[in-house]
């Protein structure tokens, strides 16, 4: 089944906010985001164990709970189980997203890719949805961003247990799809190349937004095309470096994506274009991206991404960032 055939449109909810990502979010406005975001017809909701250390899924499944379940579609991750007992959450390891989660739960959140935890962790993840079933499931960072050197043997890990057990649960009608859920491009191209299992989608984050955009472009969109797997784009603002935050790549903005920025909202300013309709705009054009997930942590948010999804930008705008080089010249533009 392709990705477009499961997914609602091709605008979602992000929900790793919700897991506590930066701040203390009090649980009022955790659920007032998401009842704002389903207010505006937003009916795809991305989710994962990790966010928080089980918060996240907590607060969208009380949010939803009272909802048609054939109404949305949910997708979370596997690939981490989070566990009753407790631990330091300073000390996890977690590569370059350290700290990312410092106000979530503090259970014990232990990494494992294996057939049986793949299952386990789907059961877990349906107890803290308040759901019967999910609809696609990612595996969860099996990429260089988390694991540095030793990120192959991850991926292998995952490719010869949590691949197949998703793949038994697509045959079996249990999800209706899987792929990978990253933030670096090398893990899915390595996955589209394996002639068994296939999957339907990933979602990928950061790696194909208007900042960041070329090194998906020289192999893995093309392939993505090519053999109908859909992208969901996630963090399409780049850690809300795009939208004049501090951050990119959940770290300090460098001096150099800091002056581009300034550059693509001279152009945007001269246009009369919001950054955030040039950001969402941006991905979507691509034909291998299915939908795009921003995430919110507070109800205002949601709104704002509707109307960048809906503003008129004129071709100019496009025309003039190709011309001042910043975006690849391979890169498709809205018409």
């Amino acid at each position: 089944m392709a990705l477009t055939d499961i997914l609602p449109g091709t605008l979602g909810f992000g929900t790793a906010p919700l897991g506590n990502m930066f701040r203390d979010i009090p649980d009022d406005e955790a659920r007032a985001t998401v009842e704002a975001a389903w207010d505006d017809g937003i009916r795809y909701f991305d989710t994962a164990p990790l966010y928080g250390a089980g918060l996240a899924e907590l607060r969208l499944g009380e949010a939803l709970a009272e909802r048609p379940r054939a109404d949305y579609v949910i997708s979370t991750k596997v690939g981490r189980l989070i566990l009753d007992e407790k631990e330091d959450v300073s000390a996890r390891d977690q590569g370059e997203k350290g700290g990312l989660f410092a106000h979530g739960r503090d259970n014990r959140v232990v990494n494992d890719y294996s057939y049986d935890a793949t299952l386990r962790s789907i059961e877990d993840s349906l107890e803290r949805l308040k759901t019967d079933r999910i609809d696609i499931a990612w595996v969860h960072d099996v990429a260089q961003d988390f694991y540095g050197d030793s990120w192959l043997e991850k991926f292998e890990s995952a490719r010869t247990g949590a691949f197949r057990a998703l793949d038994r649960l697509r045959d079996e009608g249990t999800i209706k799809g899987w792929g990978l859920g990253v933030n670096r491009v090398e893990a899915i191209e390595l996955l589209l190349d394996l002639d068994e299992p296939k999957p339907n989608g990933c979602l990928l984050a950061g790696r194909y937004t208007l900042l960041d955009h070329d090194r998906a472009l020289q192999r893995l969109m093309p392939q993505a095309a090519e053999q109908g797997v859909g992208i969901v784009v996630g963090g399409p603002y780049s850690s809300g470096a795009l939208v004049g935050g501090p951050n990119f790549e959940y770290a300090p903005a460098p001096q150099a994506i800091l002056d581009k920025v300034a550059r693509i909202k001279a152009i945007a300013d001269r246009h009369g274009v919001s950054m955030k309709a040039a950001g969402l705009q941006f991905s979507l054009a691509n034909p291998a991206v299915a939908a795009v997930i921003p995430g919110a942590s507070r109800p205002s948010r949601i709104a704002e991404d509707r109307a960048a999804l809906e503003e008129t930008v004129p071709a100019a705008f496009w025309r003039d960032l190709r011309d001042a080089k910043l975006v690849h010249p391979e890169a498709p533009l809205p018409d």
